[in-house]
């Protein structure tokens, strides 16, 4: 199947659901109990994600639309690595479930 736009491929679906969860969580939880440079760096890596499938594919050649599915397998292991982080942190606790549900959303989009 050909896609007319990045919108159509299932991984972008995904990775876009992924910053959705990731800037619902950031605006949920307390400044205090995450550090901006923390919030900035997930957030950011979260919308790569997506914004790098987008990208590759609007590039219209096979190489580069490979180049940029790396760099956004990339930054989905990055989300992933920082929500991992998160779940080891003891006053993040209560937030396990989300944090768990976008881990998996980027271990997913990383495949």
């Amino acid at each position: 199947m050909a896609y007319q736009s990045f919108e159509e491929i299932p991984v972008w679906q995904d990775a876009i659901r992924l910053a959705e969860q990731v800037d619902d969580f950031l605006r949920e939880i307390p400044l205090k109990d995450i550090s901006y440079t923390k919030r900035d760096q997930i957030d950011r890596a979260s919308l790569s994600v997506s914004n790098n499938i987008a990208e590759g594919f609007d590039r219209r050649t096979n190489k580069e639309l490979i180049q940029y599915l790396y760099i956004a397998r990339g930054s989905a292991s990055e989300t992933c690595s920082i929500s991992l982080f998160f779940k080891r942190r003891p006053y993040l606790s209560r937030y396990l479930a989300q944090i768990t549900e976008f881990e998996q959303l980027a271990r997913s989009c990383s495949k």
